[in-house]
């Protein structure tokens, strides 16, 4: 397949374009794609305080990330005491729970199918008004429905107030998002995808987040290797710098991670890390995503410290700080 991106950036400003080749373009890779997209439908009991069991329906999407695997987010599938994934022809599997990761928001789900996994791009290489398309079943409708925007922005980042989920490095997108998207695809014109829509801004328009692809393949990865996702912490919440970060904390750093908040009694807070100071490298990393540390950490999972490279007051310094792994 050829992808669209190029067809689109090949016709010169003095060139007639033909929009009739982009639009049948577009159509092919979404035909190409969809069956590869699923949707997930799950059923969870609840007991209620004045009705007493009850059971509540839920929908999703999803997509096949391996052989018999789906990937979903962790929110669509995390109580769910039935899981029932039904395809793009209308044939449907019950599904099973393999994994979960509610740090990263996601779900690997086990299903009876041989459907072919759907091509993963390079989320390091996602550009700002690049165009992609949200694919899933919005409101739950099965088949396929596809929503057309750009990357607005990337490296965003949100916290669930109700469950305290902190979530980095997300991709902004204004492609519609509506509630069912959750799980699906964000697919780029050469029809990889390169996020997993996970959340919307609902005062807002046009404001969609997804999970980067490759945080997806660091998910995967993780279950091949240890059979379940793990999660290495030190006790930080972090913010990468900026040239405006720096020049208002008078920071000649500019590049690291600043810390914003550190846990108490977190192996952190016990090596002294404090609000302000500047995360350069870790395990001999250097930082420039909050990503990046998060990844440091996991790499050195088995380890008794990771070395941080601490930049505070105009100097730097080395400290071996503890993990915490889940």
């Amino acid at each position: 397949m050829v992808e669209l991106e190029k067809i689109i950036y090949s016709f010169s400003p003095d060139e007639s374009m033909d929009f009739k080749e982009i639009s049948d373009r577009i159509a092919s890779m979404v035909s190409e794609i969809a069956e590869s997209v699923v949707t997930v439908y799950t059923t969870v009991p609840e007991i209620s305080f004045f009705f007493g069991p009850k059971v509540l329906h839920g929908a999703g999407s999803g997509f096949i990330a391996r052989k018999g695997m789906v990937v979903t987010n962790a929110h669509v599938v995390a109580r769910a005491k039935e899981i029932n994934v039904v395809f793009s022809e209308g044939s449907s599997s019950r599904g099973k729970l393999r994994a979960l990761d509610t740090m990263r928001d996601l779900a690997l789900v086990e299903v009876d199918s041989d459907l072919p996994p759907l091509r993963m791009g390079d989320s390091d290489s996602v550009r700002i008004g690049e165009l992609v398309f949200a694919v899933g079943s919005p409101l739950g409708l099965t088949g396929t429905s596809v929503s057309m925007g750009v990357i607005s922005a990337v490296g965003r980042a949100i916290i669930d107030e109700a469950s305290g989920i902190y979530l980095d490095d997300l991709l902004q997108t204004d492609a519609a998002i509506n509630p069912g998207n959750s799980g699906g695809p964000i697919v780029n014109c050469g029809g990889e995808a390169v996020g997993v829509a996970t959340a919307i801004v609902p005062f807002a328009q046009g404001i969609g987040f997804a999970i980067p692809i490759n945080s997806v393949k660091r998910f995967l990865s993780m279950i091949e290797k240890y059979g379940r996702p793990i999660r290495a912490w030190i006790g930080v919440f972090v913010a990468p710098l900026n040239p405006n970060i720096s020049q208002m904390y008078g920071i000649p750093q500019r590049e690291g991670l600043i810390v914003v908040q550190v846990i108490p009694r977190s192996p952190a807070a016990s090596k002294g890390i404090r609000p302000g100071d500047v995360i350069v490298e870790a395990a001999g990393r250097k930082l420039i995503k909050a990503s990046d540390l998060r990844n440091a950490l996991e790499d050195n999972y088995g380890s008794d410290c990771v070395n941080l490279k601490v930049y505070r007051d105009g100097s730097s310094f080395e400290v071996c700080v503890p993990l915490i792994v889940e």
